[in-house]
C-alpha cells in the first residue's frame, strides 16, 4: 500500500509566532509533521508540500481597498457585495471584474472576501516553509533519494485561492487559478493521501472541499491527520460544513500518532 503526504501551507507566516498571520498551534503542528517524517520515512512514499504565495496588491490584502476618506481596511474586515456597491469600500485596481469577483463568490456559496494581513509575499522570509518542516523533508529526502514537490498558490492577485486545487473563483483567462488536474493526477497515483497543515478553518478546509467536489476518485483514499492541523483563532466554524461532509463521506480523522501504529 502506497501514500503520499499533502501539507497545505506549512510556512513561516502562518506557524511561527513572528509570523504576519500566525494560527496558534501551529508551531506544535509543525513538530509533530517533522517527528512524523523523520521517524518513518522509510514508509512515506510521496509528499506535495503547497505554498500560500502573495503579491502585496492582492484582493485579499488592505492595500488593494480603500473608503471615501483615503483609509484601507483593517486586517479580519470582510467585505460583501453590499459593501461594494455602497462604496463602503472601493477596490482600487480592476474594479469591474472585482466587482463580478465579489457576486460569483457570494453567489457560489464560497467564503465571503475577508481582508488579511498582508502575508507570504513572494520572496519574504514569511513565504517559506518553517526551518523545522524543511529539515525533516530534507532528511526524508536523503533517506529516500526523492524529491518533495512544492506547488505554489495565490499569485494572481484578484481571486483568493485558499484551497491548493483551484482558485475561489477561477478566472478562465488565468491557468494557474484553474482546477490542478496535474496535481490530482499525480496524487491519483497512491492507495491512502494524508491531509494535514494550516489553517484547518481555511486552506486545509477548502482543499479537502475541492476534493470532494472535484476529484471523487480521491475521497476513498483521503485521511485527514487531526493533530497536524489548527485553526485561524474564532473561525474554525466558517469550515465545520466541509468537515461534517466529510464525516458523512467516510474521509477518516485520525491523529498523526496511529498512521504507522
Amino acid at each position: 500500500m502506497t501514500n503520499a503526504f499533502l501539507i497545505i501551507d506549512t510556512q513561516f507566516d502562518f506557524c511561527h509566532p513572528d509570523g504576519a498571520l500566525f494560527v496558534p498551534g501551529a508551531e506544535q503542528d509543525v513538530e509533530r509533521m517533522a517527528s512524523l517524517i523523520r521517524n518513518h520515512a522509510g514508509r512515506i512514499d510521496h509528499i506535495v508540500v503547497t505554498l500560500d504565495t502573495h503579491h502585496r496588491l492582492d484582493i485579499a490584502h488592505p492595500l488593494f481597498w480603500t473608503n471615501v476618506r483615503g483609509e484601507h481596511p483593517a486586517p479580519f474586515t470582510r467585505i460583501t457585495l453590499e459593501d461594494v456597491v455602497s462604496e463602503r469600500w472601493i477596490p482600487r485596481f480592476a474594479a469591474d471584474q472585482v466587482r463580478t469577483y465579489i457576486r460569483n463568490l457570494e453567489s457560489d456559496g464560497q467564503f465571503q472576501h475577508f481582508i488579511w494581513p498582508p502575508h507570504c509575499l513572494i520572496g519574504s522570509r514569511g513565504a517559506a516553509l518553517h526551518d523545522t518542516l524543511f529539515e525533516a523533508l530534507n532528511y526524508w529526502t536523503q533517506q529516500r533519494d526523492r524529491d518533495y514537490v512544492a506547488v505554489q498558490k495565490g499569485l494572481y492577485p484578484l481571486t483568493e485561492h485558499f484551497g491548493i486545487f483551484r482558485a475561489q473563483v477561477p478566472d478562465p483567462a488565468v491557468p494557474d487559478t484553474q482546477l490542478n488536474t496535474t496535481l490530482i493526477a499525480d496524487l491519483d497515483r497512491f492507495d491512502t493521501i494524508y491531509l494535514m497543515g494550516e489553517a484547518k478553518s481555511h486552506c486545509v478546509a477548502n482543499s479537502l472541499k475541492q476534493l470532494l467536489d472535484y476529484a471523487p476518485a480521491l475521497v476513498s483514499k483521503l485521511v485527514l491527520v487531526t493533530d497536524c492541523t489548527s485553526d485561524v483563532t474564532g473561525l474554525g466554524y466558517l469550515a465545520d460544513p466541509i468537515y461534517a461532509e466529510a464525516r458523512e463521506r467516510n474521509v477518516p480523522f485520525m491523529e498523526s500518532g496511529a498512521i504507522f501504529s
